[in-house]
């Protein structure tokens, strides 16, 4: 029988409901039962594809592999209400790679789809792009403290909520759009409380899957001239990948630079480099989302959008 990554955890919320949420429990054998933060009114995409990865690596065979990338396609939104089912596929056990299958179920409706690849470290050739030259975090305002000057029921949710704090370098798009429309954007992010000092390297890049989800939109809604905010707005994500280059510590804070390459035809194409405060790049995310606004076409359904919908219910995905 598989056994799942064991998840230790802290009694500092709202870090804790997080580290609960990743605890995955095994049914039969490559197939697990996970569940979702309560707080949030659809299935957070970056929470499934977190606790994907954690389910295929549940079955690795050498325990000396980690994640070095994932492909993850969102088929449908998931409700936070009910239990999902992981299933993973042993797809390969090779010399130096291991290859994953892993399927999200709900309600016996598939919602992701998911291959992840694992190897060793290994000793080789060497070479790293160079970190932008941003401020540090210190001087930059945190998103917590923006949520709780909000007179909104989405500040109220995520200043209780929000487990990780996210600093914006250029304009936040939480309440309004940054004039500068620029295609690019850079924020600095770690928990509000520090993690358990047990997590594994597993934890830790399921943990940053976790949390580059919620940032993947931003450079795409800042050239655009969007924020969180806007009337009708629609998001959701489409696929997701994601490269792990070397080991993660998510209780420091890590640099995320954000890309915009392409928007047409209500899909956005963007991309985010992660590195450390010394400058190194540790991982990188490329995502394709939907985003659409009102037009004479498209009426906008909020559906999957920051704010709040007809019925007065936060529909909000941060992390």
């Amino acid at each position: 029988m598989t056994r799942p990554i064991p998840v230790p955890l802290t009694s500092e919320e709202p870090v804790a409901s997080v580290l609960r949420i990743l605890s995955l429990r095994e049914v039969e054998n490559d197939t697990f039962t996970a569940y979702s933060l309560p707080q949030v009114r659809r299935v957070y995409g970056g929470q499934v594809v977190a606790q994907a990865l954690l389910a295929a690596a549940a079955t690795l065979e050498h325990p000396s592999r980690v994640a070095h990338s994932l492909h993850a396609s969102f088929l449908r939104g998931g409700n936070p209400e009910n239990a999902f089912t992981l299933a993973v596929q042993r797809i390969r056990e090779g010399r130096s790679f291991t290859s994953r299958f892993v399927r999200a179920f709900q309600d016996e409706r598939e919602i992701l789809t998911m291959s992840a690849s694992f190897a060793p470290p290994e000793n080789g050739l060497e070479f790293v792009v160079p970190a932008p030259k941003v401020p540090e975090p210190e001087g930059l305002r945190s998103a917590i403290e923006i949520f709780r000057a909000m007179d909104h029921p989405v500040g109220r949710f995520l200043g209780k909520t929000a487990s990780f704090d996210v600093r914006h370098v250029e304009n936040n798009l939480y309440t309004g759009s940054d004039p500068a429309r620029a295609h690019i954007q850079h924020l600095w992010m770690r928990p509000r409380a520090s993690m358990p000092p047990a997590l594994s390297q597993h934890i830790h890049r399921a943990l940053l899957a976790y949390v580059v989800d919620q940032v993947m939109f931003e450079p795409a809604m800042r050239v655009l001239g969007l924020s969180w905010m806007t009337p009708g707005m629609s998001a959701a994500s489409l696929d997701h990948s994601m490269w792990f280059h070397r080991d993660v510590d998510m209780n420091q804070w890590l640099l995320y630079e954000g890309t915009c390459f392409n928007v047409n035809s209500g899909r956005t194409l963007t991309r985010t480099r992660i590195f450390t405060r010394e400058g190194i790049l540790v991982a990188e995310a490329e995502q394709q989302g939907m985003l659409r606004i009102p037009t004479e076409e498209h009426q906008g359904s909020d559906r999957w959008g920051f704010g709040v919908d007809s019925r007065g219910q936060v529909s909000v995905g941060m992390a």
